[in-house]
């Protein structure tokens, strides 16, 4: 759960969400790389931590951080990079991590739309979370795009439904999250 998260890596998610989704942006409500874009990417993350090894705190991160200074919803080369330049400003904010994990984060940002495989875990699931989400745009994720073995075969079964159960480690409800803040930019 949340709390364990938080007393281990000094990551206090619900107030960096709530700040990161406040922050200034391009995105409207409805954006196809807005929050609850996030949500699932951290859902597949926490799925696929389970059993890839990855660390799921840097995959949580990296959810919220890796589309979260687009500044438009088609081609925009370096976002990633200012998502990751955006965690680098945080840290230390809303959440604390060793030099060797905050380089995993900006890496994972700064080059999730150019990487199309990666060996590290860590790295390898954060991107394959974003991946698994493309069904948000009308297309079917593929394997060939995924690093990770449990992330090739979500792909290839269509759906992570019969493994939401694994992200129960670290979301309330898994099968929900994606909705938690369905209505952000109302006012």
């Amino acid at each position: 759960m949340d709390s364990e998260e938080v007393s281990d890596h000094h990551i206090d998610y619900p107030a960096l969400w709530e700040y990161v989704i406040q922050a200034p942006h391009c995105r409207e409500q409805y954006s196809v790389h807005g929050p609850d874009h996030w949500l699932r990417v951290e859902r597949n993350g926490c799925i696929l931590a389970a059993r890839t090894g990855a660390k799921a705190h840097i995959v949580r991160l990296f959810a919220l951080f890796h589309d979260s200074k687009r500044l438009n919803e088609g081609h925009d080369p370096g976002h990633g990079s200012r998502g990751g330049k955006f965690a680098r400003e945080l840290h230390g904010h809303f959440f604390e991590l060793s030099d060797e994990d905050l380089s995993l984060l900006i890496y994972a940002c700064n080059t999730h739309t150019e990487g199309v495989h990666h060996d590290d875990p860590t790295i390898g699931t954060c991107w394959d979370s974003d991946r698994l989400d493309i069904g948000r745009v009308g297309m079917r994720p593929s394997s060939a795009y995924m690093s990770t073995d449990f992330a090739k075969e979500i792909a290839d079964y269509g759906t992570t439904q019969p493994w939401l159960h694994l992200a129960e480690t670290y979301l309330d409800d898994p099968i929900s999250h994606h909705l938690k803040y369905r209505n952000w930019g109302e006012n």
